[in-house]
This record gives structure tokens, sequence and C-alpha cells, in this order.
């Protein structure tokens, strides 16, 4: 098993608290941009977080009023302009990649999001599992207002799945701002919060889902992203063996003990 509390990552801040992890990109000047090294190191984080046993939830929080500001334009756009399809293909992997990992990390993640989140920025939000956002934030997955298709690190397949076929059409063509209270009444965000009570609600819903059943919650996120690609009737028999395998767990007969006692069960991951 990985231990992360002690990781000390060289591109973006980072901090367990409790079995709690925060993510901050960290050049709040230029409203957090990505650089390939934070890529790199996100990707490489969010994998470790599958097998790490000291982190239970992420919330990914924004750092000086924005959250992120996509693809940094001279440490990454500029350089891009100049590279080979060998070197272009292994970039849009790479950035594919680190959805990939958070997806695939078993880890619920909390996006927190205020002012900016625009480009990889506003990928990074979609690909959260909850995602909460103050009344300034402004989205925008603005590709093709940089010469661009629209279809960038998954965004093809999951902003319709959150927001709607025709209403991503529009962002994905357009590359608009999403207003937060356009992302609130589409499903995109799940509220509006005001700034100075957004990391502490993020923080208190990654700690809620922490003190759950975090095994079951990785089933509950492997399932959650695995049936997008199953038929209905797929979808029922996977969960049923998924659930049967949550009942092998000593959390199923905690809360049964719980339940019986009349007292709040105690998870404990397994």
């Amino acid at each position: 098993m990985n231990h992360l509390a002690s990781f000390e990552p060289r591109h973006f801040l980072w901090r367990v608290d409790g079995k709690v992890a925060r993510v901050q990109l960290d050049r709040p000047e230029r409203k957090n941009p990505l650089t390939f090294e934070s890529y790199a190191e996100l990707r490489d984080t969010f994998r470790a977080l599958r097998d790490a046993d000291d982190v239970d939830a992420v919330v990914f929080l924004p750092n000086g009023g924005n959250f992120c500001s996509g693809g940094d334009v001279h440490d990454i756009i500029g350089p891009l302009v100049g590279m080979e399809m060998k070197e272009l293909l292994a970039f849009t992997r790479m950035t594919g990649d680190l959805v990939k990992a958070m997806l695939a990390c078993g880890k619920p993640i909390i996006a927190a999001v205020d002012g900016v989140a625009v480009g990889a920025g506003a990928i990074i939000v979609m690909a959260a599992d909850i995602r909460l956002a103050t009344p300034a934030a402004k989205t925008a997955f603005l590709f093709t207002r940089v010469g661009l298709a629209g279809c960038d690190m998954g965004a093809c397949a999951i902003l319709p799945r959150i927001v709607g076929q025709g209403r991503a059409a529009e962002l994905l063509y357009t590359g608009r701002t999403m207003s937060a209270d356009e992302g609130e009444r589409w499903g995109f965000y799940n509220r509006l919060v005001e700034p100075g009570a957004l990391e502490a609600e993020a923080l208190d819903v990654a700690r809620r889902i922490a003190a759950g059943p975090t095994f079951a919650h990785g089933i509950t996120k492997t399932q959650l992203n695995q049936e997008w690609s199953m038929t209905l009737d797929q979808a029922i028999e996977a969960e049923a063996q998924a659930q049967a395998i949550c009942m092998q767990t000593r959390d199923f007969e905690r809360a049964y003990r719980a339940f019986v006692a009349r007292e709040k069960p105690v998870f404990e991951g397994a």
C-alpha cells in the first residue's frame, strides 16, 4: 500500500488531514495554470491514490480566488506549436491519463471551484465526483477558442452525461463561459456556496464520505464509471456482484450490529 500523508509534491500543494487529502495548484498570480510537470505529477498522484490506505477522499481546492486557468500559454501552448505529431500525441495522451487516473483512483473527489476554471481546469472539475462552486465561478471548455476541437480529455464522453447532449454541445462548440447559476441549474455543480464557506463545505462533504464505508465507496465509484458502457441488464448484474462483495465486509456487519444496538455505526473501511 502507498502512504501519501507525507507526500511532498513539487508542482502543487498537498496536505492530508485525517484521511482527507487537499490538492491546490500553486500559481495564484497566474490563476493557477497547468504545466507539463504539474500535469504529470497530478496524474501520478491520482494513480498512487488507488493503493493508498491513508487517504479516503480528495478535495481539489482553488488558490488565490481561482481554480485553474488551464494549460499555461507560455509553458505549454507555445512549445506545442513547435512539436511534431509524435510529441503532440504523447502530450494529449498524458493529459487524458490524468482524467483516467482521477476516475480510477477509487476515492471520491470533491472539486471546490471559485473564480476561473477553464480549459483543462474545467476538465478537472468535470472529472470530479462532486462539484461545489461559488457564485463567482466561471467555467469554460474553451478549446475551440485556441483553434482546437472540443473533444479534449474525455469532454465529449463525460460532459453530456452531466449536463445533457445539447448543453454540452453548446459549451464545447462555442467555448463560452458557463456561469455558476447555469452550472448549478444544469446539474454540473451540486450546489453553490458563498466564497468564505467553500473550503469548509467541501471538506465537510469529504469528511462525511471518509467516515463512511470507504471500501463500498470505492465500489460505487467503479460502478458509476463502468456502467456508462453497459446495458441495463449488464449493469444490474454487475451491481448484484458488487453488492455481494460489499456484504462480505465487516462494515456491513458493523452497520447491522449498530442498528440492533440503536447506535451509530463506526465504519473502518473493510
